[in-house]
């Protein structure tokens, strides 16, 4: 899954061979919620707003920064929908999505995409009025890159969609820093390669817990073509370089030591997991565990780029 961000579900699934939704209850306002995937926003938000923080350098214009994160949040509710709306047939293929809104039928397809289209226009517009050109700029890239480039073809034709779907997913941290600071430097590049390069190992890992699930569902994802020792090894290019960034933004002065220290640490472990994966034979067990920590080396990243944010000059 590439998303304007990426959270999935960790519990383990077994494959459906039914394509037939099974229909039968009208929709409720649960089911307008779920299908702008509420995790992945909360996850995204963080990193709209740590993004925010970093470049404000506690110096924080509040009013500023909660429209930002409204605008951000539209924006990836409507990529998330729109997601829904165009992966409805193949939703019905797999266990963790056939329940989902649009393959029960309990919300149709032209509610749906109206959905997406209302939430895309009005998120869009905050960002282009309240968080500036550039921020609602990027906002049409990471929706472009989510819906078009991935959902609608890399998603269905290619291995590379978890890796080229991550320039959406890094999109959230650094329209809150353009919208706090008006430009694009070296913070924002580095919040971009933070996130760029913690999406595909992370997704993999998954990825290769429900290899057969997503091969019976006919995803062309890098484990299901090239096998699982393959994407082992296509992770640690990814988890390399991820090492130099929390150095980096303390180089140039974004964070204090704290946040350089155990983000390195964080990185140096996730890359002994990815190595002694190598020796692993079970594959679901070391995915659940590479997965779980992925998931809490981004919140525990973020949270502590937060409170060691360096303060501006005064």
């Amino acid at each position: 899954m590439n998303n304007f961000g990426y959270k999935a579900s960790s519990d383990g699934a077994a494959v459906t061979v039914s394509s037939k939704p099974p229909g039968g209850e009208a929709g409720t306002w649960k089911d307008f919620i779920t299908v702008t995937k509420p995790g992945i926003l909360r996850t995204n938000l963080v990193a709209a707003f740590g993004g925010f923080w970093l470049a404000s350098q506690w110096d924080v214009d509040y009013i500023k920064m909660i429209l930002t994160m409204l605008g951000t949040a539209l924006v990836m509710a409507s990529s998330c929908v729109f997601n829904n709306y165009f992966d409805r047939e193949l939703d019905m293929k797999m266990e963790r999505t056939r329940n989902r809104s649009l393959p029960t039928g309990r919300l149709t397809p032209t509610t749906v995409l109206t959905y997406a289209i209302i939430l895309g226009i009005v998120g869009l517009a905050v960002l282009f009025f309240f968080s500036g050109v550039l921020a609602g700029l990027l906002g049409i890239l990471g929706m472009f890159v989510y819906v078009v480039i991935y959902t609608l073809w890399l998603k269905r034709s290619s291995t590379w969609s978890t890796s080229i779907g991550g320039i959406s997913g890094a999109m959230p941290p650094v329209i809150g820093y353009v919208a706090a600071s008006g430009k694009i430097d070296a913070g924002a590049w580095l919040l971009f390669a933070l996130l760029f390069l913690w999406q595909p190992p992370h997704f993999w890992a998954l990825a290769i817990r429900r290899v057969e699930e997503y091969r019976a569902a006919g995803f062309p994802l890098l484990p299901v073509v090239k096998g699982v020792e393959r994407t082992k090894w296509q992770c640690i290019p990814y988890l390399v370089l991820l090492i130099p960034v929390p150095i980096l933004m303390y180089a140039y002065g974004y964070t204090g030591w704290v946040f350089m220290v155990v983000t390195l640490l964080l990185s140096l472990v996730w890359l002994i997991f990815a190595v002694i994966g190598f020796k692993t034979n079970d594959n679901e067990a070391w995915g659940k565990k590479v997965f779980l920590f992925s998931i809490n080396y981004l919140t525990i990243s973020f949270l502590l780029m937060i409170f060691d944010t360096a303060h501006k000059a005064l």
